[in-house]
This record gives C-alpha cells, structure tokens and sequence, in this order.
C-alpha cells in the first residue's frame, strides 16, 4: 500500500472518529433538555434517511467527479451541521416556538447528508485506487481503522461529556473570543467540528485515481431510472444478492445494537452514558479483530462460507440477558464484534467486487447503502417503538438476537438454493474472482 492509500484511509479515520463521538454528544444533548427517551435511537435514524432518499443521487455525484473532491464536500457539510446543533440552545430558537430535540434531530440530519454523499466516495475509490486482489486487504484497512474510529470516538464522545473534562476545557480562555458554551454536550460539538475539520484537510490530499468521471446528468427522472436498474441488477447477480442481503442485516442490526448496549449498560450494570460509551468501544474493538482475521484468513472466492459465523452471533447476543458483571459483560462484547466483523468484511469485499462489475464503484455503493439504511431506518424504528411501548431491554435483547440468527439462517438456505440452481455459473464467477486475486 502506497502513500496514496495511507491519506486516504487518515480522511476517514477522522471522519468517522468525529461521526461516532458526535452521536454520544447528540444523545447527551438530549438528556440535557429532557426529551422523550424514543428520541434517542431517531438521532440515528434522523441521520440515516439521507442515505435513503438520496440514494439515486449520492453514487452519481461520487461518479461525477474526482473522489477526494467529493469528500471534502461531505466533509464541509457535516461542520456545517455540527455547528447548527451547536448553536442548538440559542434564544432565537425559543422565540420561534420551535421545540429543542427536534432541531437537534434536524441538524443530526444534516451531517447525515454529509455522510450520505461522503460514504460512495470513500469506498468507490478504493476499487478505483487498487487492483481487485487488494480489495480484502484493504477492506480489512477501512473497516479495521473505521471501528478504531468506533472505538475511540465513542470513548471520546463519553470522555468529552464527563463532567470533570468538559469543565477544564470551558475553563480554557480564548483572548477576545466570547461564547455561550456552557455545558459538556456543547464543548463536545465544538471538539468534534474539529476533528472534521481536520478530516477535510486530509481531503485535500487524497490523490487523483486518473479514472474517468461520468458527467452528473441534471435529469433526477433519469437518475432515479438508473438507480433502480443498479438495484435490480444486484439484487438479480446470484452472489451480489448474497452478499448485499448479509450487509443490509449486519448495519440495521449493528445501528439498533449500539442503543441496545447504552440500554442494557444502564439496567443492567448500572453504567451511566459516559461510562456505557466503552462497552460500544469494546463491541468495535471485537469487530477490528474478526476484520483483521478475516483479511488474512479468507479470500474473495471463499467470502461466503463465513455465513454460520452471523447465526452463532445471534445466539451470543441473547447470551447478555444472564450477564451482570462488568467483566463478563467486556468479554461478551468483544466477542460478538468478532464475530460480526469476520463475517461482514469478506462479504463487503465480495459485493464491492461484484458491484464494480456489474454498473461502477459509486452507483455500487450507492445500492448498497440504500439497501443497509433501509434496513437501519427500519430496525431503528421498531426499536423506538419498541422504546416507546416501554418494553424490557431483556426481552428487546432476545427478540433482537432471535431475528439475528433466523435471518442469517435463512439468508444460507437461499444461498444453497442457488447453488443446487446455478452451481456452474457461481463456480464460474467465483473462480473468476480467484483468477483477478491470482494475476494481480
């Protein structure tokens, strides 16, 4: 991996260690001015409906243009949207009668939107950077440095909203600058501006894959008509329908499991929310390592023999109901992120593979988040329903585990079935894929 590669991944690391530390201060923020506790998992889902309703639009601008360009774009929009939720408590918003969680969901949404056009950039040009038979690897790198951002960024979020802490940064005097920061969940929007900001910097950087770039056509009917074709045809290709089902499951299901944890911290080990945030950093440092194993252990042609790995997962998860101590609780969490990151990284790889095949690596892109945020919009509000019914966390934990290992056990049976039906041509297109690892 060359210098190129390294900025790239740097881009991202910070990026996404300001994405998972601004959700922790989100989710503070609305503690702080008592909003309904169903609130709580909307911020994600406020987050995630640009990657819905922009899906036919984001992979044609990441396509349209040069892909450190588009992120620095991205980048520019999720400050943006910091900057308003930091501006959240202004007198201004009490004298247009507007109620403060929903502009909070509001200004979530946009670096939502950020995000939403940022994601088709930031995978798209590793299948433009690097030869196919690096895509694993360099999967593993992206989703190996995307959970350290995981990690640390929760960690962070907690660390910036501890009393103690944010009280010593309020303390720092600026000369000749005066603000209305004054409480922990402000001076960590303002940390995490930052961090963006330091992102877009390395934006600047990212070298120019020398690919040629599709003008953005200006006809939405159009867009949207190519959008559509890109989803049938992945859902039609008989391993990208495999693939893209495990991936749509694995986002809904890790997006609802972060509340899960904070949920289930709180009731059932008695952690409060900046201490609950290193539970989320420990399910992320497991799934740094099933990824990094994954990279090493399993290539392209053999990614969908890791489909077993997703029901055990299931099963473990519904294992947290009998836990209640710390150390167990540490211990179960590494081990379901292990889990989830060995069987989602060759899957990932495998649809990027088959995506860049079949219609391009930003309108790829573009299906597969569509597909995952769907499936995390969907999930995320049956959680807050679910919430809102003020159902327990322990019988939320074992429906949720349940659905898990059924869904990843009937996504194999339709996997087997396919192979009984087109064994030759899966043979073919897999061999296919281990000829692109071996001449590379």
């Amino acid at each position: 991996m060359n210098r190129g590669f390294y900025i790239i991944m740097a881009a991202q690391f910070f990026s996404a260690l300001a994405d998972n530390a601004l959700l922790i201060a989100a989710i503070s923020m609305l503690r702080d001015i008592q909003s309904p506790a169903q609130y709580e998992p909307l911020l994600k889902l406020f987050f995630t409906v640009s990657y819905v309703a922009l899906a036919a639009f984001v992979g044609a601008f990441a396509d349209s243009m040069a892909k450190g360009r588009v992120m620095l774009i991205s980048n520019t929009i999720k400050i943006a949207g910091c900057f308003m939720m930091l501006v959240a408590t202004v007198p201004m918003l009490d004298v247009l009668g507007i109620p403060l969680y929903y502009y909070v969901l509001l200004s979530y949404a946009i670096v939502g939107l950020g995000a939403a056009a940022y994601s088709p950039a930031k995978y798209g040009i590793l299948t433009e950077y690097l030869p196919h038979d690096k895509l694993v690897i360099a999967n593993g790198w992206i989703e190996g440095l995307t959970v350290a951002a995981i990690i640390l960024g929760t960690v962070l979020g907690g660390v910036l909203i501890n009393p103690t802490v944010s009280a010593h940064l309020m303390a720092i005097d600026l000369p000749a600058i005066e603000t209305s920061i004054d409480t922990p969940a402000e001076v960590a929007m303002l940390v995490i501006s930052l961090l963006y900001l330091v992102a877009a910097l390395f934006n600047l950087f990212i070298p120019d894959t020398g690919v040629d770039h599709k003008p953005l056509h200006r006809n939405p009917v159009y867009l949207m008509h190519e959008f559509w074709h890109c989803v049938r045809l992945l859902w039609r290709d008989k391993l990208g329908q495999i693939s893209l089902a495990v991936t749509t499951l694995f986002w809904g299901a890790g997006a609802t499991l972060q509340f899960i944890v904070l949920k289930w911290a709180d009731r059932a080990l008695g952690l409060p929310l900046d201490k609950a945030t290193v539970l989320q950093g420990v399910v992320a440092l497991g799934i740094a390592v099933g990824a990094v194993i994954a990279a090493k252990a399993v290539s392209l042609d053999k990614s969908v023999k890791v489909l077993p790995v997703g029901i055990t997962m299931g099963i473990v998860v519904m294992g947290m109901i009998f836990v209640t101590g710390l150390p167990v609780a540490l211990v179960m969490m590494v081990a379901v992120g292990a889990m989830a990151g060995f069987f989602v990284v060759p899957m990932n790889a495998l649809l990027q593979h088959r995506g860049h095949i079949l219609m391009g690596a930003g309108h790829s892109i573009a299906v597969q988040n569509f597909n995952e945020n769907t499936s995390i919009l969907a999930m995320l509000g049956l959680y807050a329903l679910l919430v809102y019914l003020d159902l327990s966390i322990y019988v939320v934990i074992v429906i949720f585990g349940v659905f898990v290992s059924l869904t990843m056990f009937l996504v194999g049976i339709w996997h087997r079935r396919n192979m009984r039906e087109h064994g030759e041509e899966l043979q073919q297109l897999l061999a296919a894929a281990k000829n692109i690892n071996a001449h590379h």
